[in-house]
């Protein structure tokens, strides 16, 4: 009898109470929750905290003005080095403690292997970073990209080279399942256009083949050489390259770091050109752009691609939270971005085209013996 007595009280209590809410998984009356799971540590662990910090940017100046919808994002971090296991173990974790759903997740076979646990949850996942097409599409349904596609870079890549006359191309890929596909989207693209690569070459994370590889492209000489390479190995394929007379054209998917890679291969690599994925981080004509700069100098957090791509994949998410309203709901965020149209630093996202990659944005930079990118 106490305990009903109690449980009533209780229950009464929480009529009278507005802000103890049954609601959904990691939302409040004041904020609202989402996991993260990613590498975190070593080279690109270090272009993912940029670009958390980009985002940071975004959700910050959100809370100054009262919040999307009224409640602030927090975003709850987990590192998995990259590893499927770890990640399972992360997304396990963050669902268990009741994130609303995830925010700038790594990796295609981290993505890939936790699909059909994330599918099952329910939980909106958005803005992933370095996740291969095919692993995108076991999200369709739930998961929502801010960046253009691999295979729409690859086509670009092709089709710039194949119109300033360059018809033997080469291939640098990552020894790994993202790197695998990428090539794949490569030799698709050469293919259209009655190609094929003249050397592919594939190099392992450690930089153990890096010569190897030079060696197989040097056998071949291209005229390009197209790269899907993080890290450093970029500007070590380059010198290796260099050390035995081969001086191609370079070209770098968005993967590409050209400010490491400029680190390591020194001013040679100038006119490395890279297909970029988000807007030019230095416009000056765009607002958007402008206010970003502003409150990545205030923060003293790095200007570039990595953090500007955190900010933008932040203004989305802000964006689908504020159009589905305070009844937030994980089944109506996601279908507030299935449906989602709109234009932010010049760059144009439509989700109803293909329920999954909102961008089909894709410019080439090079970059500068200094490592600032030029258009």
């Amino acid at each position: 009898m106490i305990q009903r007595r109690q449980f009533a009280a209780a229950l009464g209590a929480a009529a009278f109470a507005p802000h103890l809410r049954a609601a959904e998984p990691g939302v409040t009356d004041s904020e609202v929750v989402f996991g993260h799971t990613g590498i975190l540590n070593g080279p690109l662990g270090g272009q993912i905290k940029v670009m958390l910090a980009g985002a940071e940017l975004a959700f910050a100046e959100s809370r100054a003005q009262g919040g999307a919808a009224g409640r602030r994002v927090r975003i709850v971090s987990l590192d998995d080095e990259l590893k499927p296991d770890r990640a399972i173990a992360n997304y396990e974790k963050l669902l268990g403690d009741g994130v609303f759903g995830f925010f700038g997740c790594v990796g295609s076979a981290t993505t890939a292997a936790a699909a059909p646990m994330l599918q099952k949850s329910g939980a909106p996942w958005l803005a992933g970073y370095a996740v291969a097409d095919t692993a995108r599409e076991r999200l369709k349904g739930n998961g929502f990209f801010v960046r253009a596609t691999t295979g729409r870079e690859a086509q670009s890549l092709v089709q710039h080279l194949t119109t300033i006359g360059v018809t033997k191309i080469g291939v640098a890929m990552l020894d790994n399942p993202g790197g695998k596909e990428a090539a794949a989207l490569v030799d698709a693209a050469l293919s259209s256009h009655k190609l094929q690569a003249a050397a592919s070459v594939f190099l392992k994370g450690d930089a153990s083949n890096v010569k190897e590889s030079a060696d197989t492209l040097v056998k071949a000489a291209p005229q390009a050489v197209i790269m899907y390479l993080g890290g450093a190995l970029p500007g070590e394929l380059m010198k290796a390259g260099w050390a035995q007379g081969f001086s191609p054209m370079y070209y770098g998917m968005s993967i590409v770091a050209g400010e490491v890679t400029v680190k390591v291969a020194g001013e040679k690599a100038r006119g490395l050109a890279i297909s970029q994925v988000m807007p030019y981080p230095w416009s000056e004509s765009d607002p958007v752009t402008r206010e970003y700069r502003r409150l990545a100098e205030a923060a003293k957090v790095p200007v570039g691609y990595y953090s500007f791509e955190g900010y933008l994949n932040a203004l989305v998410l802000l964006e689908g939270l504020r159009r589905s309203g305070r009844e937030l709901t994980r089944s109506r965020l996601i279908g507030t971005m299935r449906n989602l149209k709109m234009r932010t630093a010049s760059m144009d996202l439509d989700y109803a085209a293909n329920g999954i990659t909102g961008s089909r944005f894709v410019e080439l930079v090079q970059v500068t013996h200094e490592g600032r990118f030029v258009r």
